[in-house]
């Protein structure tokens, strides 16, 4: 199911959610700028200290390692992203970022594996972040964004602690977003993109309830159903941003009631 549309005007300029996209826009571009530049670092070279710092390193993982040779993209994806085994260890590892390793868990979120990755993420934070703005007004939804994110990758660390493979992508903060818009507006209407088999779309105003519920119904399936070793989608990022989100909102509908 893809959105299209909600039907709440946010009722101000949602200028953080678009700075928010621009941002993400700018640093895929740049991202994309060093696919093509061979990276000088030889990440066969890393295994030996991230064996020392007991990380798990899936079999198949070491061995494309030991013969891989990286782009400046990958070896950027590796020193920008989140990845579990030095948060839990408190220690920069192979290759080294330039800067605080818990840094890394603001600046994965700015990351993104490609091209579908980002437009699915910009695509829903254009559609549902300007109303959570609207709310928390912008300084407030900066926050509440940033700390969805940082939710969402402990998260994901939590599954597998001892992970050398980074985690990038918005995805988790505009999980959040979603836990938010589910909490604040449970009795809106989304239009929706619905598939049907085999080559046939129809367009429904589906309920936010039904929508949101069914989106995070996915991601703990996919969560629970995907093997804990090894990347491909955060299933358990997003459901942990999306609780983060949920909370929060919660806990701000209870301080301050709003209508919807």
């Amino acid at each position: 199911m893809i959105p299209l549309r909600d039907y709440r005007s946010s009722g101000r300029f949602p200028l953080v959610t678009i700075a928010l996209i621009a941002v993400n826009i700018i640093v895929f571009l740049y991202q994309f700028s060093l696919s093509d530049v061979p990276a000088r670092e030889l990440p066969g070279r890393w295994l030996s200290s991230w064996d020392a710092a007991g990380c798990d390193t899936p079999r198949e993982f070491r061995q494309i390692l030991r013969f891989a040779r990286l782009s400046e993209e990958e070896l950027f994806t590796f020193r920008f992203g989140v990845t579990p085994c030095e948060i839990t260890r408190g220690a920069d590892l192979p290759p080294l970022a330039p800067m605080a390793v818990w840094l890394t868990l603001l600046t994965s979120m700015f990351l993104h594996a490609g091209f579908l990755h980002i437009l699915g993420n910009m695509w829903y934070l254009w559609i549902f972040g300007d109303n959570i703005e609207g709310l928390l007004g912008r300084w407030g939804y900066l926050g509440f964004y940033l700390l969805c994110g940082v939710a969402a990758a402990f998260a994901q660390i939590f599954t597998n602690p001892s992970s050398v493979i980074p985690m990038v992508g918005a995805s988790g903060a505009i999980s959040g977003v979603l836990g938010a818009y589910l909490v604040f507006f449970p009795y809106g209407r989304i239009l929706t993109l619905v598939p049907l088999f085999p080559f046939f779309v129809r367009l429904v105003q589906l309920p936010v309830i039904l929508f949101l519920g069914f989106w995070f119904l996915m991601q703990f399936v996919g969560g629970i159903s995907s093997p804990i070793a090894g990347g491909g989608v955060a299933y358990w990022a997003h459901a942990g941003g999306f609780v983060a989100g949920a909370v929060l909102a919660w806990v701000t509908r209870s301080r301050a009631p709003v209508s919807y």
